[in-house]
């Protein structure tokens, strides 16, 4: 039977557990592993005191950045976006709305710092006229909402 040994862990680790977790792991996995790259440390008292104070630091800055995320979220829900595009007398757009074309109109808008992957366009493709919404994803789970307006091009 092989032994084993108690371990702090000091990141997440999706197979054994997260931040401040105390596993049993085999001793050769701790030793060769866990120990060396630092994903954990030997389960003392002072350890998993140290631990338990890092991660509580850790979640207040969590909780500060959230906020800040909360405040751009409130931001841009205000935010109205106005596209043009040449549409057919029915309403009916010669093409589509794009994400380039919501990113444009959020850097007309001061938001520069969206990525084309964080936005969430509607399931149907936008072929109409018509208000929309579509989210934009930013971190800690977060999800902001701006209003799209698409018109006809004069």
């Amino acid at each position: 039977m092989a032994s084993t040994v108690e371990v702090v862990l000091k990141e997440n680790l999706e197979h054994l557990g997260s931040i401040g977790d105390v596993v049993r792991v085999r001793r050769g996995y701790a030793r060769n592993l866990l120990l060396p790259r630092g994903l954990a440390v030997v389960a003392s008292r002072g350890n998993v005191r140290q631990i338990e104070h890092e991660k509580a630091i850790q979640a207040q800055r969590i909780a500060k950045l959230r906020q800040e995320q909360e405040k751009i979220v409130a931001e841009l829900a205000k935010i109205t976006l106005m596209v043009a595009k040449e549409a057919g007398d029915d309403g009916k757009l010669f093409g589509s709305v794009t994400s380039n074309d919501v990113l444009e109109g959020l850097k007309a808008k001061g938001v520069e710092d969206v990525d084309k992957k964080k936005l969430v366009m509607p399931a149907q493709a936008i072929k109409e006229v018509g208000s929309y919404e579509v989210g934009v994803k930013l971190p800690y789970g977060l999800t902001a909402t701006v209003k799209l307006e698409v018109k006809t091009r004069a």
